[in-house]
């Protein structure tokens, strides 16, 4: 074969690459997914989304749902009542024309939660503001007046044009409820991940059709993918193979139907379809809607989502307390905590991990405290489509803390604790086997394990499990 031939194939071999990947889109814009948590410590943590429908009268509003968790907040007493300050601002900006609309809201958050800044609970604003039918893009940004610092959120909403005769169905909203709400409310669930602690899941959409001549079919399926639930490995072993669960990390390709619904819309007009389902398992999954259009092109929207532990990110149970100790206990003496069933037997079993590791009881406490509070956070800055203390790099984050630099490059990003960026005892390198896309749309980055790490992974457990990570963190 002569060089330009080979010149030649090469060139061919990558066009077809750039032209595969140019074909798949980094986002499908039809699958909604909610926001994952974000967050920046000292900032206000902010989980919004938005829906854009029609009233019965035809009127075009945009509804937006904002939670703003109360641990992230900064408080001040004043006779007696603990309060924040905080200012919410919406702000709705049409995507192709000139509409826009500012709306600014200021409370007084009195709380009276016991937790601290790692607390869960959220205050919920639920406002729908009138627009105009289009495309829009929805900003929220919420102030805590106290500390003087912001944080923003975005999402985009259609809204159809009741005037037009175009089949359209709107954005997918994903809500949820307890049996131990007295009035049996569903609230929306802002986020991707959703607690399997609710009994029940709604999911609502608006189909609109104004030139009906024949029955409309709306299709809906509730879909469920398979994807890796393990923690992660330690950091002397084997890396993971290509063609395993825990490598793929979630098959989104070939998922297992657990539900199919068809709809037949006999009247013209906007119709608000909702379907329920109970006590759904942990995992991840997606509702879909569709139909088609008049000329035959598909309609399609959907709405993913996981069903993670009861308190999620927060660890509270004995079963979620207990879980991530996998990081610090022989695995089969681990295997062994897991099997027991009785709460009050499991928290008693943690307390001995600990306190038979550390004697002091005070030292115990502070460890303890340290070590979930590096659980909770890596929830919430690892989630992906499983909990982000399982991950790679929540794993990690947990046992060596947050890295002093972080450089991040196409699809490897690399954490370091120390001065010495090219000592291999304190950096440490991740590869993403995937960029994200609309069949992967979650970052999966895995560590690249060596054998070498055995000692350095052993010298950081044995300084949680004597007490010395208070006064040496790596």
């Amino acid at each position: 074969m002569t060089v330009n031939t080979k010149y030649t194939l090469l060139m061919i071999a990558a066009v077809f690459v750039a032209f595969a990947t140019g074909c798949v889109r980094s986002a499908n814009p039809d699958i909604e997914r909610g926001s994952f948590f974000h967050f920046q410590d000292g900032y206000p943590e902010l989980r919004m989304s938005s829906i854009g429908l029609l009233s019965e009268t035809d009127e075009a509003l945009i509804n937006i749902t904002t939670d703003i968790v109360l641990g992230s907040l900064i408080y001040s007493t004043h006779n007696d009542v603990r309060s924040a300050e905080v200012s919410l601002e919406i702000r709705i900006l049409e995507i192709e024309g000139d509409f826009s609309k500012n709306v600014r809201r200021d409370f007084d958050i009195e709380s009276s939660f016991d937790g601290g800044y790692l607390s869960q609970d959220v205050f919920t604003h639920d406002e729908s503001l009138e627009a105009r039918p289009g495309k829009f893009e929805v900003q929220v940004s919420v102030l805590d007046r106290t500390s003087g610092k912001a944080s923003t959120r975005k999402s985009e909403a259609i809204i159809p044009d009741p005037e037009q005769p175009e089949i359209n169905l709107t954005t997918i909203r994903l809500l949820g409820k307890t049996n131990d709400d007295p009035e049996g409310d569903f609230h929306p669930i802002t986020t991707y991940t959703a607690s399997s602690g609710l009994d029940s899941l709604k999911f609502v959409f608006q189909v609109t059709n104004n030139d009906m001549d024949a029955p409309l079919e709306i299709n809906s399926r509730l879909l469920k993918f398979n994807a890796d639930t393990s923690a992660a490995r330690p950091m002397n072993f084997n890396n993971y193979s290509p063609s395993t669960l825990p490598y793929i990390g979630v098959d989104m390709r070939r998922p297992d139907e657990l539900d199919a619904i068809t709809r037949r819309l006999d009247q013209p007009g906007s119709v608000l379809i909702e379907t329920k389902y109970e006590n759904l398992g942990r995992g991840n999954y997606r509702f879909e809607a569709e139909t088609t259009d008049e000329d035959g092109n598909r309609v399609y929207k959907a709405r993913d989502f996981a069903i993670l532990s009861e308190n999620y990110p927060a660890v509270v149970t004995p079963k979620e307390l207990a879980e991530p100790l996998i990081y610090l206990m022989d695995r089969r003496d681990h295997e062994r905590m897991m099997e027991i069933e009785e709460p009050d037997s499991l928290k008693e079993a943690i307390d001995r991990f600990w306190l038979s590791n550390i004697g002091n009881m005070n030292q115990a406490k502070a460890v303890i405290e340290l070590y979930y509070e590096r659980v909770e956070q890596a929830n919430k800055q690892f989630t992906n489509f499983k909990e982000g203390w399982k991950t790679d790099l929540g794993m990690m984050y947990i046992l060596f803390g947050p890295p002093w630099y972080v450089d991040r490059y196409l699809n490897t990003m690399k954490w370091s604790y120390s001065y010495d960026r090219s000592d291999p005892r304190y950096n440490y390198t991740f590869e993403r086997p995937s960029m994200r896309n609309e069949y992967f749309p979650f970052d999966n980055y895995l560590l690249q394990r060596n054998q070498g790490y055995f000692n350095i992974q052993y010298r950081q457990i044995q300084l949680w499990l004597s007490g010395g990570i208070l006064t040496t963190r790596i």
